[in-house]
This record gives structure tokens, C-alpha cells and sequence, in this order.
């Protein structure tokens, strides 16, 4: 192709970043298997810059509904006992963090990581951690309002008393209703700042 090693060694490190291709001394590089997980990350900095620009967050919250509303529906209509014991424990460790804001961000985070573990589908799965990230940033902002971790919480016990009785519709409905709550926090605690 008329390229030298140095450019051929940067392609070959750049694809190595990508998760495409593994890199061993004295082998040659092997294709690798491509993950969701690897594939996600890749987007994660495009998305990054679509954030950043005006109107960013309301097309987030936007993406966000989608995917979370409907896991929450289908959360529902596929939950096992077991699923809903173990959403059980992530909605206590909610309540007990009410209070303490950063543990609290990390048990909001935790209960929508149970949710989308119940649908059992590895790309939801790493849709949701490419996206935990900038949930956690919406969520440091939102719970500087007073009470918020209290609202949010309710929004959580709702979700999950939808899951538990098996209705999906409520389920998308109560996250719906606790997305907009949310959203609501987080732009009169942006306001204030």
C-alpha cells in the first residue's frame, strides 16, 4: 500500500485502542472478538461533544427516556423472583443512603444497574455503563436541590412496585414520571448555580 512501519505500527496501536485487534511481543496482532462493551466506548467521546453543545443535555435526557423507560417495561414482563429480591435490596440500599448524597448517586446508580441486568442483554447492559458516567454528573448536580435524594427515591419505589406486580406499563410510566422529576431537579440546581 505504499505506507512505512511507523504508520503501519500506529494503525495497528490505534486498532489495539479500539479493542479491535491484541498486540502480544514477538506475535503478530490477532483480530479480536468486538464487545458491546468495546464498541460503546468508542461512541462514548462523540457523544461527549454532542453533550457539550447547546441544546446537549435536553438530547440526552431525551436518549436517555427511551432506553430507560422501555427497560423498565421490559424489566417487568421478564422479571424472576430473584430479580425483583435483588432490585429489592438495591431500592434499601437507596433508602438507607437518603442523606448522604454521595452514596446515594452511588446506590441511584446501583438500581438502575439492577434494572437493566434483569432484561439479561449484554448490549443494555453496556449502553447503560458507557452511559453511567454522565449519569453521575447529572445526578451530583440534581442532588445539591433540598430533598431531591427523597424524590428521586420515591420515583424508585414506584419503578419498582410496577416491576414486582408485573405491569409494564406502569413500570415505563413510573420511569417516565421519575425521569421528568429528575430532569426537574437537575435544571433548578443548574439554575442556582
Amino acid at each position: 500500500f505504499g505506507v512505512g512501519r511507523p504508520a503501519v505500527r500506529e494503525a495497528l496501536f490505534r486498532l489495539k485502542r479500539m479493542g479491535l485487534v491484541e498486540l502480544r511481543n514477538g506475535e503478530r496482532a490477532r483480530v479480536s472478538r468486538p464487545t458491546p462493551r468495546i464498541l460503546l466506548d468508542e461512541l462514548s467521546g462523540a457523544a461527549r461533544l454532542l453533550l457539550a453543545q447547546p441544546g446537549g443535555n435536553a438530547h440526552f435526557q431525551d436518549a436517555r427516556a427511551l432506553f430507560e423507560i422501555g427497560i423498565a417495561a421490559q424489566a417487568a414482563r421478564v422479571r424472576r423472583a430473584a430479580d425483583v429480591e435483588t432490585l429489592r435490596a438495591a431500592l434499601a440500599a437507596n433508602a438507607a443512603a437518603i442523606g448522604d448524597p454521595d452514596l446515594f448517586g452511588e446506590t441511584d446508580v446501583a438500581f438502575h444497574f439492577a434494572l437493566v441486568r434483569i432484561i439479561g442483554n449484554p448490549i443494555f447492559v453496556a449502553i447503560h455503563e458507557s452511559i453511567v458516567s454522565w449519569l453521575t454528573e447529572q445526578r451530583v448536580v440534581a442532588l445539591q436541590v433540598p430533598r431531591a435524594d427523597r424524590i428521586a427515591h420515591v420515583g424508585h419505589r414506584r419503578i419498582f412496585a410496577a416491576i414486582e406486580a408485573g405491569d409494564a406499563d406502569a413500570a415505563g410510566q413510573a420511569m417516565r414520571r421519575h425521569l421528568r422529576e429528575v430532569a426537574a431537579l437537575y435544571r433548578k440546581s443548574a439554575r442556582g448555580a
